[in-house]
């Protein structure tokens, strides 16, 4: 059975499930150096990319298309070969008469070029809800698992996922939209606003608030006026709040007015904290803190009630669980077992969710096969600009230029990586002995100089090295440096002594652990660098000469040759 899953709108995305293994999830944002959050702009593009990987049209048995913003449907609006067209979906969540994650919630027609064929659309939390149980090794192993959810315009849900019985939905945790971590920074902070959103039009503001809040720290009397706020806005029974309850409910932030409230309940706590005279640093460490500490406290709450003291298995997807802080919050807590968050939880994994969602209404919730790097393979570039040299390097040769000339390399290597952390594979690699490389790495990146770089170490050496050290290999956990290695690799090291590690072994990605590996017996240190490879605001580079063209670091390694500038 050929599944092929669509996520056309935001994050758009094509995905390929032949029987139960992933055959490849291309994002539009990594192909032709398209702006990061691209959806898909032409239908056209889904034979191109099929035919990639010996596919046609005729032979996909089922066509499946994620749901978007909307209570009652949702829809998307693209092209078919240059003609616009307007398909509708299912909507954003469950509703009254769609009560089951696992079932459509809409069918209907499309077409791509002249042709016509049947799709089926789930709504856009099954995506989720899918693709991160079906990836998880609690599928693989056939264990249940609790589902937290908690995506940019719905409020956070968590639903109980067992293969024998199906899923239960255990509703929604407390009625606050995932872009609310995002919208704190509109209204404190170096991202200060004049304006008030009413969309949401600046979605990399979440992942530089997540560095700046090291800046500073939580504050009692901070969190005790968010509270207070929060309450009176969100969960007080007034008017007021009926109201917010009547009009929000968490159907996606482009399909409701949800940002106003959002805004209303910062502006209301910023008048508050004003005579304090805290800083606004303290401020959103402690937004931070208040939002983690209400996630874990509710999601734990929940469970008990539900299920008991555990130990459960727990998966966290959604756009919020690429916030590492709040995942580590999660596993720290002894009723989860395990905790798993895909390297794809925002949208960028909707089309693998929508593909993985329709094979568990056939035939079960079951785990499927997939690796990380199932992405776009690297587009050959048969043209190299004037004042750049090539010559063939292996990977061994690699960390030996690493280890001599200190210097910052571009790598890019075999395919591309699923969902948005660059893993090694579009990724600029350096030493991390040197504190000033994150200034380096950051400066080439125009990236602010508070930004963290991090660190990749051989899965071997992760626990002596970093505090648990666990086996991470996808970049979603925070991790503390331990004291006898704050001084050997101080590039990795952020403002508050933390490190989103990324672990490596040879089934992660065998050139990767060989650099590593290597540079580890020349030099004593089994950790390097890593931060993407792409244009500011862009997906990964598709192609050498991308890189070669940006030129802001003068070497990089592609399979095997080694272009160096001058």
């Amino acid at each position: 059975m050929i599944i092929c899953g669509l996520k056309l709108t935001h994050d758009g995305a094509i995905a390929v499930l032949h029987d139960r293994k992933l055959v490849f999830s291309t994002e539009m944002e990594k192909l032709r150096n398209n702006p990061r959050y691209s959806q898909v702009a032409d239908l056209d593009i889904v034979p191109e990319l099929l035919a990639d990987f010996g596919y046609r049209l005729s032979d996909v048995d089922h066509w499946v298309i994620d749901g978007w913003d909307g209570a009652k449907t949702g829809t998307a609006e693209l092209a078919n070969h240059g003609k616009p067209v307007e398909i509708t979906v299912a909507p954003y969540r469950e509703n009254d008469t769609v009560t089951d994650l696992l079932k459509p919630g809409y069918l209907g027609e499309f077409a791509i070029g002249d042709e016509v064929f049947p799709y089926t659309s789930y709504v856009h939390l099954s995506g989720h809800l899918a693709s991160a149980y079906c990836s998880s090794d609690f599928a693989a192993r056939g264990e249940p698992s609790f589902v937290l959810i908690w995506d940019g315009g719905t409020f956070p849900r968590l639903y109980w996922v067992d293969p024998a019985s199906g899923v239960q939905n255990a509703g929604e945790l407390f009625p606050l939209i995932g872009h609310t971590y995002a919208t704190a920074a509109h209204h404190f902070g170096p991202f200060r606003r004049g304006d008030e959103s009413t969309t949401v039009d600046d979605l990399s503001v979440a992942g530089k608030l997540m560095a700046y809040i090291a800046k500073g720290s939580p504050r009692r009397e901070v969190l005790a006026v968010l509270a207070q706020v929060f309450d009176e806005h969100f969960e007080a029974d007034t008017p007021k709040v009926t109201e917010y309850r009547q009009t929000i409910g968490g159907w996606g932030s482009n399909s409701e007015p949800s940002l106003r409230y959002v805004h209303a309940f910062f502006r209301d706590a910023a008048e508050r904290l004003a005579p304090l005279g805290v800083s606004d640093e303290d401020v959103l460490a402690s937004v931070h803190a208040f939002l983690e500490n209400l996630l874990v406290d509710r999601v734990t709450a929940k469970v008990r009630e539900l299920r008991g003291e555990g130990p459960f298995n727990l998966c966290f997807v959604g756009g919020c669980a690429l916030n590492i802080k709040w995942n580590s919050a999660l596993r720290a807590q002894a009723i989860f077992r395990s905790v798993w968050v895909p390297p794809f939880p925002n949208d960028s994994g909707s089309a693998i969710g929508a593909a993985c969602a329709h094979l568990a209404a056939q035939g079960g919730l079951v785990g499927i096969t997939w690796h990380a790097r199932s992405g776009p393979a690297l587009v050959p570039s048969p043209r190299i600009p004037d004042g750049w040299t090539t010559s063939p390097c292996t990977p061994a040769e690699l960390a030996g230029i690493l280890h001599e000339t200190g210097q910052p390399v571009v790598v890019l290597n075999a395919r591309a990586e699923l969902g948005p952390r660059a893993l090694g594979g579009r990724s600029i690699i350096a030493p991390a002995t040197d504190p000033a490389m994150k200034d380096e790495l950051n400066r080439v990146k125009k990236r602010e100089d508070y930004r963290p770089v991090a660190p990749i170490c051989l899965t071997e050496f992760a626990p002596e090295i970093f505090d648990p050290g666990t086996p991470d290999p996808h970049m979603l956990f925070d991790h503390q440096v331990r004291a006898d290695w704050v001084d050997r690799i101080p590039a990795v090291l952020h403002l508050d002594g933390t490190a989103r590690l990324q672990t490596v072994s040879t089934l992660d990605d065998p050139a990767l652990e060989t650099i590593l590996r290597e540079y580890y017996r020349l030099s004593g240190i089994p950790v390097l660098c890593n931060t993407s490879a792409n244009h500011n605001g862009s997906g990964f580079f598709p192609d050498v000469a991308s890189a070669l063209e940006w030129g802001r670091v003068g070497l990089v390694w592609s399979e095997g040759t080694l272009y160096r500038k001058g």
